[in-house]
């Protein structure tokens, strides 16, 4: 059903806007790592363009977000209308755009009865609800800008993988396009809507689902790990959490998890730590290592090491976190059995 969803959208965003016309569908999130728990009525489709030399403009100090301009004027004509007076790249004004026509087009699909939600503020995602009864499912489409070149310095000393995957992995990944997905900078002095933020989900997929020290590690004969149980089991618990406590929460997502658990992987590299019948020891290690994190108010982003991704001014919610963390893990995880 959203394949079919998605295949219609692209095909109509290529045909109405030349700087659209090259765009390519890509699946991101835990539906695709194979880490999907619950019901899978989420979904989140990366509409990836191609873009030219672009240079990039750090907006704060966290090393993630960025103003994009083109290093010369683009061929394609239709890109100005994106351009600010300054020739930054609107990421507003192309989401805009985007999102224009698929409002529109959602009314052309036949036999499904597909909505755009309201503009949330802040969020890259235009989002949209399908019809499924007795359920619905929602589907994030999120923006990107793919360009070939270098990663920027402030991802120079992050992708520790040296130990777990090598380092001619590690130099292969980097050699990966660079992903900018729309997405405001909250920290920006004037909200212009004009930020771009890195994004390394085609990396993360590529790491989480080729995880092992050895090559054959969960292959068809090789040796199974418990590796991704780990990871489905920290975001059902945040999940559960969130549920129980959406209020004091609000502020975590799965990315948070899904980072101390790459973490997780750097600090235990041998597939000998993480043997499939070692579930339940290895998934109180990664969760022992995110409960110091939430205590330091300290998550250090996985790529772009100077960016920490606890806010200190959110230091109460990250204790809060944390004590409801420790009580599941020493009640033998009650929120499971709710």
């Amino acid at each position: 059903l959203v394949n079919k969803v998605v295949l219609h959208l692209v095909q109509a965003i290529r045909g109405k806007d030349s700087c659209f016309s090259s765009i390519e569908r890509q699946s991101a999130g835990s539906y695709y790592e194979r880490v999907k728990i619950s019901e899978p009525n989420e979904f989140d489709i990366m509409l990836v363009m191609p873009v030219p030399r672009i240079q990039l403009d750090e907006s704060d100090d966290t090393g993630a977000y960025y103003y994009v301009s083109f290093k010369r004027s683009p061929k394609e004509k239709g890109w100005l209308k994106f351009l600010e007076e300054d020739g930054k790249l609107s990421a507003f004004k192309m989401l805009q755009a985007l999102r224009e026509i698929i409002k529109q087009e959602v009314k052309n699909i036949k036999d499904v009865e597909v909505t755009v939600t309201r503009k949330k503020v802040g969020s890259p995602a235009i989002t949209l609800q399908i019809k499924h009864p007795p359920s619905e499912i929602s589907v994030d489409i999120i923006l990107t800008l793919e360009v070939q070149q270098s990663w920027p310095p402030s991802t120079q000393g992050g992708l520790k993988i040296e130990q777990w995957l090598g380092t001619k992995v590690r130099r292969d990944l980097r050699f990966r396009s660079l992903y900018l997905v729309a997405k405001q900078n909250k920290r920006e002095k004037v909200l212009r809507g004009n930020t771009w933020r890195l994004s390394f989900s085609h990396i993360e997929k590529h790491m989480i689902n080729n995880h092992g020290n050895s090559k054959t590690c969960c292959e068809s004969d090789g040796p199974k790990c418990c590796r991704k149980g780990c990871l489905k089991l920290l975001k059902y618990l945040l999940e559960q959490l969130k549920m129980k406590y959406p209020k004091e929460l609000e502020k975590f997502c799965s990315y948070h998890v899904k980072t101390a658990f790459l973490h997780s992987c750097v600090m235990w590299p041998n597939d000998s730590d993480w043997y499939l019948g070692d579930l339940d020891h290895c998934f109180q290690q990664c969760l022992g290592f995110f409960v110091d994190c939430l205590q330091k108010s300290q998550l250090t982003h996985f790529f772009i090491p100077q960016y920490n991704l606890l806010s200190l001014e959110d230091k109460a919610r990250h204790h809060f976190l944390s004590r409801k963390i420790s009580h599941e893990l020493n009640n033998g995880f009650p929120v499971f059995h709710e």
